[in-house]
């Protein structure tokens, strides 16, 4: 069964959770991209996916976050875009097998768009598409753009995804961390009908500034969009610094303990963000699985 059928079926899928912790605990240089070690050590990145597949995890995200040339070209590697994201891609589906859907992951492009900044609307599209066909090419289930925060850049990406895709589904996220806003300004309730009008499959919120945020900013998306399957990936609470290092406060159990209430407003995709592992990955299995059990 594909993932499109299971969505419309109403099944919930859980989701993986943080890539470059990990990464970064197996050696990764500050400063280095985790879609350098897609080419140059791609069994640490398939290890990172196992992870989550035994924690329980059905959705698996590409390691390709920052996969566009506009963000490879800062690590150095701006002429292997497609290679990355081809591989990335291969990668997540050798690990996963038939065990798991694989997400073409897609996130911003880490600089502002005309009028605000020098980045052309048209550019935009031009360098998501880039990204986007080769994770197409690669083999994915679905294109997944997330932790978006301007809608311009999200119709940007929507309409590359779509142009390299119109038979795949096609999920987006925005972040919502400004007081209930993107860091755009953008309400969750205004993103949830622009991107109903351009016919996502699934759409919702990932990172953000809280679980509360997040539960919060799904709540209001299902009030203008109440037929379309929501995402709710937060991150595993507020970052903060301890001892030189970042640490997530919110527990394996809190990050369960948001489940009930997720699906209770229709989310049909729910994981972690940054902070997450997979302890996180595998209480909220476990709390999807009693749910399912049970009925609620």
């Amino acid at each position: 069964m594909d993932i499109l059928t299971r969505l419309r079926e109403g099944a919930v899928l859980v989701a993986d959770g943080a890539m470059g912790t990990f990464l970064q605990a197996a050696g990764l240089p500050a400063g280095l991209p985790g879609e350098a070690w897609v080419l140059e050590r791609p069994e640490a990145v398939a290890d990172v996916h196992r992870l989550y597949l035994e924690a329980g995890a059905e959705l698996i995200l590409t390691c390709t976050f920052g996969g566009t040339r506009a963000r490879l070209e800062r690590a150095g590697l701006g002429e292997h875009v497609a290679e990355v994201n081809r591989r990335a891609a291969q990668v997540a589906r050798q690990a996963a097998g038939d065990r798991a859907f694989i997400a073409g992951d897609i996130g911003p492009l880490g600089e502002l768009l005309a009028p605000l900044g020098p980045r052309t609307y048209e550019e935009a599209v031009e360098l998501f598409f880039e990204q986007a066909a080769a994770l197409v090419e690669g083999g994915v289930d679905l294109l997944y753009v997330e932790t978006m925060s301007d809608l311009n850049e999200a119709r940007a990406a929507i309409e590359a995804a779509r142009r390299a895709a119109p038979h795949l589904p096609l999920s987006v996220t925005f972040s919502f961390d400004t007081r209930g806003r993107t860091s755009m300004g953008l309400r969750p309730e205004d993103a949830a009908r622009a991107l109903v009008d351009l016919g996502v499959t699934a759409l919702g919120a990932n990172c953000g500034r809280s679980l509360e945020m997040t539960l919060e900013a799904v709540q209001r998306m299902r009030q203008v969009a109440p037929d379309v399957p929501l995402v709710a990936k937060p991150n595993a609470g507020m970052p903060r610094l301890e001892e030189g290092r970042v640490v997530y406060d919110a527990t394996p159990e809190m990050m369960a303990g948001y489940v009930q209430p997720f699906l209770d407003l229709g989310v049909r995709v729910v994981g972690g963000c940054c902070g997450s592992t997979p302890a996180h990955i595998s209480a909220i299995a476990d709390a999807v699985r009693r749910m399912s059990q049970t009925g609620g």
